[in-house]
Protein backbone atom coordinates (compact mmCIF):
# COMPACT_ATOMS: atom_id res chain seq x y z
CA UNK A 1 0.00 0.00 0.00
CA UNK A 2 1.19 3.48 -0.71
CA UNK A 3 2.44 5.05 2.50
CA UNK A 4 1.78 8.68 3.44
CA UNK A 5 4.38 11.01 1.97
CA UNK A 6 5.17 14.65 2.69
CA UNK A 7 3.66 17.15 0.30
CA UNK A 8 6.36 17.88 -2.26
CA UNK A 9 7.21 21.03 -4.14
CA UNK A 10 6.24 21.07 -7.80
CA UNK A 11 9.94 20.85 -8.78
CA UNK A 12 10.54 17.80 -6.60
CA UNK A 13 7.40 16.15 -7.93
CA UNK A 14 8.57 16.77 -11.50
CA UNK A 15 12.11 15.38 -10.86
CA UNK A 16 10.79 11.86 -10.37
CA UNK A 17 10.06 11.68 -14.10
CA UNK A 18 13.80 11.51 -14.82
CA UNK A 19 14.24 8.11 -13.15
CA UNK A 20 14.94 5.13 -15.44
CA UNK A 21 11.98 2.96 -14.31
CA UNK A 22 9.63 5.90 -14.90
CA UNK A 23 10.97 6.49 -18.42
CA UNK A 24 10.78 2.75 -19.19
CA UNK A 25 7.05 2.77 -18.59
CA UNK A 26 6.63 5.35 -21.36
CA UNK A 27 7.68 2.78 -23.96
CA UNK A 28 5.97 -0.20 -22.33
CA UNK A 29 2.81 1.90 -22.08
CA UNK A 30 3.01 2.54 -25.81
CA UNK A 31 3.33 -1.20 -26.45
CA UNK A 32 0.30 -1.85 -24.22
CA UNK A 33 -1.87 0.86 -25.76
CA UNK A 34 -1.14 0.09 -29.42
CA UNK A 35 -3.17 -3.14 -29.81
CA UNK A 36 -6.24 -1.91 -27.90
CA UNK A 37 -7.85 0.31 -30.54
CA UNK A 38 -6.87 -2.10 -33.30
CA UNK A 39 -9.52 -4.50 -31.98
CA UNK A 40 -11.86 -1.78 -30.78
CA UNK A 41 -12.65 1.65 -32.26
CA UNK A 42 -10.13 1.54 -35.14
CA UNK A 43 -11.47 -1.86 -36.10
CA UNK A 44 -15.01 -0.47 -35.89
CA UNK A 45 -14.00 2.40 -38.20
CA UNK A 46 -12.58 -0.11 -40.70
CA UNK A 47 -15.71 -2.25 -40.55
CA UNK A 48 -18.04 0.73 -40.90
CA UNK A 49 -16.10 2.29 -43.78
CA UNK A 50 -16.26 -1.07 -45.58
CA UNK A 51 -20.04 -1.17 -45.21
CA UNK A 52 -20.55 -3.48 -42.19
CA UNK A 53 -23.80 -2.70 -40.33
CA UNK A 54 -23.62 -0.67 -37.08
CA UNK A 55 -25.45 -3.37 -35.10
CA UNK A 56 -22.81 -5.96 -36.07
CA UNK A 57 -19.99 -3.54 -35.22
CA UNK A 58 -21.40 -3.12 -31.71
CA UNK A 59 -21.08 -6.85 -31.05
CA UNK A 60 -17.40 -6.73 -32.03
CA UNK A 61 -16.88 -4.65 -28.88
CA UNK A 62 -17.28 -7.89 -26.91
CA UNK A 63 -13.88 -8.97 -28.19
CA UNK A 64 -12.49 -6.38 -25.80
CA UNK A 65 -14.04 -8.30 -22.91
CA UNK A 66 -10.95 -10.55 -23.01
CA UNK A 67 -9.21 -7.66 -21.23
CA UNK A 68 -11.86 -7.90 -18.54
CA UNK A 69 -11.45 -11.62 -17.83
CA UNK A 70 -7.66 -11.74 -17.88
CA UNK A 71 -7.60 -12.51 -14.16
CA UNK A 72 -8.51 -16.08 -15.16
CA UNK A 73 -5.04 -16.68 -16.61
CA UNK A 74 -3.14 -14.05 -14.60
CA UNK A 75 -2.05 -16.68 -12.01
CA UNK A 76 -0.38 -18.60 -14.84
CA UNK A 77 1.49 -15.48 -15.96
CA UNK A 78 2.36 -14.74 -12.33
CA UNK A 79 3.70 -18.15 -11.37
CA UNK A 80 4.34 -20.39 -14.42
CA UNK A 81 7.89 -20.34 -15.80
CA UNK A 82 8.06 -20.42 -19.60
CA UNK A 83 10.52 -22.84 -21.23
CA UNK A 84 13.59 -20.98 -22.55
CA UNK A 85 12.06 -17.48 -22.27
CA UNK A 86 11.90 -17.33 -18.46
CA UNK A 87 15.43 -18.69 -18.08
CA UNK A 88 16.78 -16.26 -20.69
CA UNK A 89 14.84 -13.11 -19.78
CA UNK A 90 13.09 -13.67 -16.46
CA UNK A 91 9.46 -14.24 -15.50
CA UNK A 92 8.07 -10.81 -16.41
CA UNK A 93 10.11 -10.11 -19.55
CA UNK A 94 9.66 -13.65 -20.87
CA UNK A 95 5.88 -13.39 -20.72
CA UNK A 96 5.97 -9.92 -22.30
CA UNK A 97 7.93 -11.22 -25.28
CA UNK A 98 5.56 -14.16 -25.79
CA UNK A 99 2.52 -11.85 -25.64
CA UNK A 100 4.07 -9.40 -28.10
CA UNK A 101 4.63 -12.25 -30.55
CA UNK A 102 0.93 -13.18 -30.37
CA UNK A 103 -0.08 -9.56 -31.01
CA UNK A 104 2.12 -9.28 -34.08
CA UNK A 105 0.78 -12.56 -35.48
CA UNK A 106 -2.83 -11.43 -35.02
CA UNK A 107 -2.27 -8.03 -36.60
CA UNK A 108 -0.61 -9.57 -39.64
CA UNK A 109 -3.56 -11.96 -39.93
CA UNK A 110 -6.01 -9.05 -39.91
CA UNK A 111 -3.92 -7.23 -42.51
CA UNK A 112 -4.55 -10.02 -45.00
CA UNK A 113 -8.35 -9.92 -44.74
CA UNK A 114 -11.27 -8.01 -46.24
CA UNK A 115 -14.01 -7.62 -43.58
CA UNK A 116 -16.98 -8.08 -45.92
CA UNK A 117 -17.59 -11.81 -46.18
CA UNK A 118 -14.85 -12.66 -43.68
CA UNK A 119 -16.23 -11.42 -40.36
CA UNK A 120 -15.57 -14.80 -38.74
CA UNK A 121 -11.84 -14.65 -39.56
CA UNK A 122 -11.71 -10.99 -38.55
CA UNK A 123 -13.16 -11.94 -35.18
CA UNK A 124 -10.69 -14.83 -34.78
CA UNK A 125 -7.57 -12.76 -35.45
CA UNK A 126 -8.95 -9.90 -33.36
CA UNK A 127 -9.37 -12.36 -30.48
CA UNK A 128 -5.72 -13.42 -30.89
CA UNK A 129 -4.60 -9.78 -30.72
CA UNK A 130 -6.81 -9.13 -27.69
CA UNK A 131 -5.55 -12.24 -25.87
CA UNK A 132 -1.92 -11.35 -26.53
CA UNK A 133 -2.55 -7.74 -25.52
CA UNK A 134 -4.31 -8.71 -22.29
CA UNK A 135 -1.47 -11.11 -21.43
CA UNK A 136 1.07 -8.37 -22.12
CA UNK A 137 -0.88 -6.06 -19.79
CA UNK A 138 -0.68 -8.62 -16.98
CA UNK A 139 3.10 -8.91 -17.31
CA UNK A 140 3.68 -5.15 -17.71
CA UNK A 141 1.57 -4.29 -14.67
CA UNK A 142 3.51 -6.75 -12.53
CA UNK A 143 6.81 -5.47 -13.95
CA UNK A 144 5.84 -1.87 -13.15
CA UNK A 145 4.81 -2.53 -9.57
CA UNK A 146 7.93 -4.63 -8.87
CA UNK A 147 10.38 -2.23 -10.56
CA UNK A 148 10.27 0.69 -8.10
CA UNK A 149 9.22 1.76 -4.62
CA UNK A 150 5.72 2.89 -3.74
CA UNK A 151 6.57 6.59 -3.85
CA UNK A 152 7.45 6.30 -7.55
CA UNK A 153 4.32 4.39 -8.59
CA UNK A 154 2.22 7.48 -9.31
CA UNK A 155 4.88 8.84 -11.68
CA UNK A 156 5.25 5.44 -13.32
CA UNK A 157 1.49 5.27 -13.72
CA UNK A 158 1.58 8.72 -15.31
CA UNK A 159 4.27 7.90 -17.88
CA UNK A 160 2.60 4.55 -18.54
CA UNK A 161 -0.64 6.36 -19.32
CA UNK A 162 1.18 8.89 -21.52
CA UNK A 163 2.78 6.03 -23.45
CA UNK A 164 -0.51 4.13 -23.50
CA UNK A 165 -2.35 7.13 -24.89
CA UNK A 166 0.43 7.53 -27.43
CA UNK A 167 -0.13 3.93 -28.47
CA UNK A 168 -3.87 4.57 -28.69
CA UNK A 169 -3.29 7.61 -30.86
CA UNK A 170 -0.85 5.76 -33.11
CA UNK A 171 -3.40 2.97 -33.53
CA UNK A 172 -6.20 5.52 -33.93
CA UNK A 173 -5.02 8.62 -35.76
CA UNK A 174 -1.95 6.88 -37.20
CA UNK A 175 -3.90 3.93 -38.56
CA UNK A 176 -6.56 6.25 -40.00
CA UNK A 177 -3.89 8.34 -41.73
CA UNK A 178 -2.33 5.26 -43.30
CA UNK A 179 -5.71 3.79 -44.24
CA UNK A 180 -6.72 7.08 -45.89
CA UNK A 181 -3.49 7.41 -47.87
CA UNK A 182 -2.84 3.73 -48.61
CA UNK A 183 -5.13 0.95 -47.34
CA UNK A 184 -6.30 -0.77 -44.17
CA UNK A 185 -3.97 -3.69 -44.94
CA UNK A 186 -0.95 -1.39 -44.91
CA UNK A 187 -2.25 0.29 -41.76
CA UNK A 188 -2.40 -2.96 -39.80
CA UNK A 189 0.99 -4.14 -41.08
CA UNK A 190 2.46 -0.82 -39.95
CA UNK A 191 0.95 -1.28 -36.49
CA UNK A 192 2.52 -4.75 -36.30
CA UNK A 193 5.91 -3.19 -37.04
CA UNK A 194 5.41 -0.60 -34.27
CA UNK A 195 5.17 -3.42 -31.73
CA UNK A 196 8.95 -3.59 -32.15
CA UNK A 197 9.17 -0.63 -29.74
CA UNK A 198 7.87 -2.80 -26.92
CA UNK A 199 10.07 -5.74 -27.88
CA UNK A 200 13.19 -3.56 -27.91
CA UNK A 201 12.31 -2.05 -24.53
CA UNK A 202 11.91 -5.50 -22.98
CA UNK A 203 15.27 -6.59 -24.37
CA UNK A 204 17.10 -3.50 -23.08
CA UNK A 205 15.67 -3.18 -19.56
CA UNK A 206 16.54 -5.55 -16.67
CA UNK A 207 14.18 -7.95 -14.93
CA UNK A 208 12.96 -6.58 -11.57
CA UNK A 209 14.46 -8.23 -8.50
CA UNK A 210 12.10 -10.68 -6.83
CA UNK A 211 12.26 -13.92 -4.89
CA UNK A 212 12.21 -17.13 -6.93
CA UNK A 213 8.85 -18.81 -7.42
CA UNK A 214 9.78 -21.73 -5.16
CA UNK A 215 10.84 -19.39 -2.34
CA UNK A 216 7.62 -17.40 -2.68
CA UNK A 217 5.58 -20.58 -2.40
CA UNK A 218 7.32 -21.92 0.68
CA UNK A 219 6.83 -18.63 2.55
CA UNK A 220 3.05 -18.69 2.15
CA UNK A 221 1.32 -20.03 5.30
CA UNK A 222 -1.51 -21.73 3.39
CA UNK A 223 1.00 -23.52 1.17
CA UNK A 224 3.03 -24.71 4.16
CA UNK A 225 -0.16 -25.95 5.82
CA UNK A 226 -1.08 -27.91 2.67
CA UNK A 227 2.39 -29.44 2.44
CA UNK A 228 2.18 -30.62 6.05
CA UNK A 229 -1.33 -32.02 5.57
CA UNK A 230 -0.45 -33.83 2.32
CA UNK A 231 2.52 -35.80 3.59
CA UNK A 232 2.57 -39.28 2.12
CA UNK A 233 0.76 -38.30 -1.06
CA UNK A 234 2.46 -38.48 -4.50
CA UNK A 235 5.03 -35.72 -5.14
CA UNK A 236 3.23 -34.46 -8.26
CA UNK A 237 -0.01 -34.04 -6.30
CA UNK A 238 1.73 -32.09 -3.54
CA UNK A 239 3.55 -29.83 -5.99
CA UNK A 240 0.44 -29.13 -8.08
CA UNK A 241 -1.62 -28.49 -4.95
CA UNK A 242 0.98 -26.13 -3.49
CA UNK A 243 1.23 -24.22 -6.77
CA UNK A 244 -2.55 -23.96 -7.10
CA UNK A 245 -2.98 -22.63 -3.56
CA UNK A 246 -0.16 -20.10 -3.98
CA UNK A 247 -1.31 -18.95 -7.42
CA UNK A 248 -5.11 -19.11 -7.14
CA UNK A 249 -6.11 -18.89 -3.48
CA UNK A 250 -3.54 -16.73 -1.68
CA UNK A 251 -3.86 -13.59 -3.89
CA UNK A 252 -7.58 -13.31 -3.11
CA UNK A 253 -7.45 -14.23 0.58
CA UNK A 254 -4.64 -11.70 1.03
CA UNK A 255 -6.76 -8.87 -0.41
CA UNK A 256 -9.85 -9.68 1.66
CA UNK A 257 -7.83 -10.20 4.84
CA UNK A 258 -6.30 -6.73 4.46
CA UNK A 259 -9.53 -4.83 3.78
CA UNK A 260 -12.30 -7.01 5.24
CA UNK A 261 -15.86 -6.03 4.30
CA UNK A 262 -14.58 -2.85 2.65
CA UNK A 263 -12.98 -5.06 -0.01
CA UNK A 264 -16.37 -5.65 -1.62
CA UNK A 265 -17.09 -1.92 -1.92
CA UNK A 266 -13.58 -1.37 -3.30
CA UNK A 267 -14.29 -3.92 -6.03
CA UNK A 268 -17.61 -2.23 -6.84
CA UNK A 269 -15.83 1.13 -7.13
CA UNK A 270 -13.22 -0.36 -9.44
CA UNK A 271 -15.98 -1.81 -11.61
CA UNK A 272 -17.86 1.48 -12.05
CA UNK A 273 -15.02 4.04 -12.19
CA UNK A 274 -14.64 3.87 -15.99
CA UNK A 275 -18.05 2.47 -16.92
CA UNK A 276 -19.21 5.80 -18.40
CA UNK A 277 -16.45 6.29 -21.00
CA UNK A 278 -16.02 2.58 -21.83
CA UNK A 279 -19.73 2.09 -22.45
CA UNK A 280 -19.78 4.82 -25.09
CA UNK A 281 -16.33 4.32 -26.65
CA UNK A 282 -17.33 1.81 -29.35
CA UNK A 283 -19.74 4.33 -30.90
CA UNK A 284 -17.35 7.32 -31.05
CA UNK A 285 -15.82 6.57 -34.44
CA UNK A 286 -19.13 5.47 -36.00
CA UNK A 287 -20.54 8.82 -34.79
CA UNK A 288 -17.74 10.77 -36.49
CA UNK A 289 -18.19 8.84 -39.72
CA UNK A 290 -21.99 9.06 -39.74
CA UNK A 291 -21.77 12.84 -39.18
CA UNK A 292 -19.75 13.07 -42.39
CA UNK A 293 -16.24 13.66 -41.04
CA UNK A 294 -13.56 12.14 -43.26
CA UNK A 295 -10.92 9.72 -41.96
CA UNK A 296 -8.31 12.41 -42.55
CA UNK A 297 -10.27 14.98 -40.51
CA UNK A 298 -10.71 12.55 -37.62
CA UNK A 299 -7.02 11.66 -37.72
CA UNK A 300 -5.91 15.32 -37.90
CA UNK A 301 -7.95 16.40 -34.88
CA UNK A 302 -6.99 13.33 -32.86
CA UNK A 303 -3.30 13.68 -33.69
CA UNK A 304 -2.99 17.42 -33.12
CA UNK A 305 -5.23 17.92 -30.11
CA UNK A 306 -5.75 14.42 -28.74
CA UNK A 307 -2.10 13.55 -28.14
CA UNK A 308 -1.33 16.93 -26.56
CA UNK A 309 -4.28 16.66 -24.17
CA UNK A 310 -3.50 13.01 -23.35
CA UNK A 311 0.07 13.91 -22.38
CA UNK A 312 -1.11 16.97 -20.48
CA UNK A 313 -3.73 14.98 -18.60
CA UNK A 314 -1.31 12.16 -17.76
CA UNK A 315 1.43 14.48 -16.48
CA UNK A 316 -1.06 16.61 -14.57
CA UNK A 317 -2.53 13.50 -12.95
CA UNK A 318 0.88 12.24 -11.86
CA UNK A 319 1.98 15.62 -10.51
CA UNK A 320 -1.25 16.17 -8.59
CA UNK A 321 -1.10 12.71 -7.02
CA UNK A 322 2.50 13.33 -5.93
CA UNK A 323 1.56 16.69 -4.41
CA UNK A 324 -2.01 16.25 -3.09
CA UNK A 325 -2.53 12.50 -2.79
CA UNK A 326 -4.88 10.10 -4.54
CA UNK A 327 -8.16 10.76 -2.71
CA UNK A 328 -9.17 14.22 -4.03
CA UNK A 329 -8.02 13.30 -7.53
CA UNK A 330 -10.27 10.23 -7.62
CA UNK A 331 -13.32 12.44 -7.12
CA UNK A 332 -12.14 15.05 -9.61
CA UNK A 333 -11.19 12.46 -12.23
CA UNK A 334 -14.50 10.60 -12.01
CA UNK A 335 -16.46 13.84 -12.33
CA UNK A 336 -14.34 15.15 -15.19
CA UNK A 337 -14.76 11.97 -17.26
CA UNK A 338 -18.51 12.02 -16.74
CA UNK A 339 -18.91 15.67 -17.73
CA UNK A 340 -16.69 15.46 -20.82
CA UNK A 341 -18.71 12.49 -22.12
CA UNK A 342 -21.63 14.89 -22.59
CA UNK A 343 -19.59 16.59 -25.29
CA UNK A 344 -20.30 13.62 -27.58
CA UNK A 345 -24.05 14.18 -27.16
CA UNK A 346 -23.59 17.85 -28.06
CA UNK A 347 -21.54 16.89 -31.12
CA UNK A 348 -24.26 14.48 -32.22
CA UNK A 349 -26.81 17.33 -31.99
CA UNK A 350 -24.82 20.04 -33.80
CA UNK A 351 -23.69 17.73 -36.60
CA UNK A 352 -20.68 18.12 -38.87
CA UNK A 353 -19.00 21.03 -37.08
CA UNK A 354 -15.21 20.71 -37.00
CA UNK A 355 -14.72 23.11 -34.02
CA UNK A 356 -17.08 20.99 -31.91
CA UNK A 357 -15.17 17.86 -32.92
CA UNK A 358 -11.99 19.56 -31.69
CA UNK A 359 -13.58 20.49 -28.34
CA UNK A 360 -14.95 16.97 -27.90
CA UNK A 361 -11.62 15.24 -28.54
CA UNK A 362 -9.74 17.74 -26.36
CA UNK A 363 -12.11 17.19 -23.43
CA UNK A 364 -12.19 13.42 -23.82
CA UNK A 365 -8.41 12.99 -23.98
CA UNK A 366 -7.62 15.43 -21.17
CA UNK A 367 -10.13 13.84 -18.82
CA UNK A 368 -9.13 10.28 -19.61
CA UNK A 369 -5.40 11.02 -19.37
CA UNK A 370 -5.76 12.54 -15.91
CA UNK A 371 -8.30 10.04 -14.55
CA UNK A 372 -6.39 7.02 -15.83
CA UNK A 373 -3.10 8.10 -14.25
CA UNK A 374 -4.80 8.67 -10.90
CA UNK A 375 -6.71 5.40 -11.03
CA UNK A 376 -3.68 3.29 -11.93
CA UNK A 377 -1.83 4.78 -8.96
CA UNK A 378 -4.83 3.89 -6.76
CA UNK A 379 -4.97 0.30 -8.04
CA UNK A 380 -1.21 -0.08 -7.56
CA UNK A 381 -1.58 1.05 -3.94
CA UNK A 382 -4.09 -1.75 -3.34
CA UNK A 383 -1.80 -4.45 -4.75
CA UNK A 384 0.38 -6.67 -2.58
CA UNK A 385 3.93 -7.09 -3.87
CA UNK A 386 3.62 -10.83 -3.24
CA UNK A 387 0.81 -11.23 -5.81
CA UNK A 388 1.30 -8.34 -8.20
CA UNK A 389 0.20 -9.90 -11.49
CA UNK A 390 -2.86 -11.72 -10.18
CA UNK A 391 -4.25 -8.98 -7.94
CA UNK A 392 -3.68 -6.17 -10.43
CA UNK A 393 -5.20 -8.28 -13.20
CA UNK A 394 -8.30 -8.73 -11.04
CA UNK A 395 -8.53 -4.98 -10.45
CA UNK A 396 -7.95 -3.97 -14.06
CA UNK A 397 -10.36 -6.64 -15.31
CA UNK A 398 -13.10 -5.37 -13.04
CA UNK A 399 -12.31 -1.84 -14.20
CA UNK A 400 -13.24 -2.67 -17.80
CA UNK A 401 -15.74 -5.56 -17.61
CA UNK A 402 -19.05 -3.69 -17.00
CA UNK A 403 -18.29 -0.92 -19.50
CA UNK A 404 -17.15 -3.36 -22.18
CA UNK A 405 -20.22 -5.52 -21.71
CA UNK A 406 -22.57 -2.54 -22.00
CA UNK A 407 -20.56 -1.24 -24.95
CA UNK A 408 -21.59 -4.30 -26.95
CA UNK A 409 -25.18 -3.05 -26.92
CA UNK A 410 -24.13 0.43 -28.08
CA UNK A 411 -25.06 -0.20 -31.70
CA UNK A 412 -28.53 -1.40 -30.74
CA UNK A 413 -29.15 1.66 -28.54
CA UNK A 414 -27.96 4.03 -31.27
CA UNK A 415 -30.19 2.29 -33.83
CA UNK A 416 -33.22 2.55 -31.56
CA UNK A 417 -32.66 5.90 -29.79
CA UNK A 418 -30.07 7.81 -31.81
CA UNK A 419 -26.61 9.06 -30.88
CA UNK A 420 -27.58 11.96 -28.53
CA UNK A 421 -29.69 9.78 -26.23
CA UNK A 422 -27.05 7.06 -26.22
CA UNK A 423 -24.29 9.41 -25.02
CA UNK A 424 -26.52 10.97 -22.34
CA UNK A 425 -27.32 7.50 -21.00
CA UNK A 426 -23.62 6.59 -21.02
CA UNK A 427 -22.81 9.79 -19.10
CA UNK A 428 -25.32 9.05 -16.35
CA UNK A 429 -23.63 5.70 -15.75
CA UNK A 430 -20.76 7.65 -14.14
CA UNK A 431 -22.79 8.88 -11.14
CA UNK A 432 -22.07 5.84 -8.88
CA UNK A 433 -18.32 6.29 -9.44
CA UNK A 434 -18.43 9.83 -8.05
CA UNK A 435 -20.42 8.74 -4.98
CA UNK A 436 -18.02 5.90 -4.17
CA UNK A 437 -14.96 8.09 -4.85
CA UNK A 438 -16.18 10.50 -2.16
CA UNK A 439 -16.47 7.63 0.34
CA UNK A 440 -13.08 6.13 -0.54
CA UNK A 441 -11.31 9.51 -0.39
CA UNK A 442 -12.33 9.81 3.28
CA UNK A 443 -10.84 6.43 4.28
CA UNK A 444 -7.18 6.83 5.27
CA UNK A 445 -6.53 3.08 4.97
CA UNK A 446 -7.42 3.23 1.28
CA UNK A 447 -5.99 6.61 0.29
CA UNK A 448 -3.55 7.94 2.90
CA UNK A 449 -3.44 11.75 3.04
CA UNK A 450 0.03 13.23 2.39
CA UNK A 451 1.57 14.99 5.35
CA UNK A 452 2.61 18.61 5.12
CA UNK A 453 6.32 19.14 4.64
Amino acid sequence: MLSPTPQRSWLAALAVYCRAPVITMLFLGFSAGLPFLLVFSTLSAWLRSDGVEVAAIGFFAWIGMLYSIKFFWAPVVDRLALPILTRAFGQRRGWMLLAQGLIVAGLLGLAGLSPVGNLGWVALFALLVAFGSATQDIAIDAYRIESADDDVQAAMASTYIIGYRGGLLAAGAGALYIAASASWDVAYMSMAALMGIGVLTVLLRPEPKRASLSIQLIHEPKVRAFIRASRGKPKIVRRLGAWSIGALVCPFTDFFSRYGVKALWILVFIAVFRISDLAMASMANPLYIDLGFSLAEIANVTNIFGIAMSITGGILGGLCVARYGIGPLLIFGAGLVMVTNLLFAVLALVGNQLPMLVVTIIGDNLANGLASAVFIAFLSSLTSRAYTATQYALFSSLMTLPGKFLSGFGGLVVTAQGYPSFFVIATLLGVPAIVLAIWISRDKQLVPTPKSA
